[in-house]
């Protein structure tokens, strides 16, 4: 966290929380979400300006009930998730990175959806790997240690039998099967509007 965030928190303890103006889309773009936006449930304009967004992932942490925010000075923006609270690409370099182009490193679990769509963990990061990467993951995809044909995998999609793995490096590590409406199930609140504040 930025040094002039935490003085300003010291110095206006009490500032209300923001809820429903900041999103994160499924493709790593954190979104404006005007009061034109929310009403129409709409997904709002990418933020695309580098030095804010290089202050919100500098900001970007979640609470004890595993809700996302970014830390504005002295204030909470909660952040609504369409899917998780990091996105990945694949790089050639580190495998992949987060929507914040840090590396994904010493991934410990991975499951995938029913409609195909890769889900990592690393540490206290959570990601869903864009979808437009996903052709780049076929490749990393094994079915009990052997390269895996697309059909068999559109197999395991459909009612998931025999062991699905990812080769991360020199291991391969197991996936599991996962519903997309189960995300949430993972350990982290997707729409933190809907709690009570």
């Amino acid at each position: 966290m930025d040094e002039i965030v935490r003085q300003s928190m010291a110095k206006w303890p009490n500032v209300p929380h923001c809820y429903g103006w900041l999103a994160l889309d499924a493709r790593g773009a954190f979104r404006m979400r005007d009061e034109a936006a929310q009403a129409a449930h709409a997904a709002g304009d990418v933020i695309r300006h580098p030095a804010l967004l290089s202050f919100i992932h500098r900001n970007y942490l979640s609470d004890e009930r595993g809700c996302w925010y970014f830390q504005n000075g002295p204030q909470r923006v909660y952040v609504e998730l369409e899917t998780t609270p990091f996105i990945a690409r694949t790089d050639p370099v580190h495998g992949f990175v987060t929507h914040d182009s840090e590396p994904l490193v010493d991934i410990e679990q991975a499951w995938m959806t029913e409609e195909g769509r890769l889900v990592l963990r690393a540490g206290d990061k959570l990601a869903m790997v864009d979808d437009r990467d996903l052709g780049d993951c076929l490749p990393l995809l094994r079915m009990e240690g052997k390269l895996i044909e697309d059909i068999v995998l559109m197999d395991w999609l459909d009612a998931p039998s025999g062991e699905l793995q990812l080769a991360i490096g020199q291991q391969l590590l197991p996936v599991q099967p996962l519903r997309s409406a189960d995300l949430p199930q993972l350990g982290f609140v997707a729409h933190p509007s809907q709690l009570p504040h």
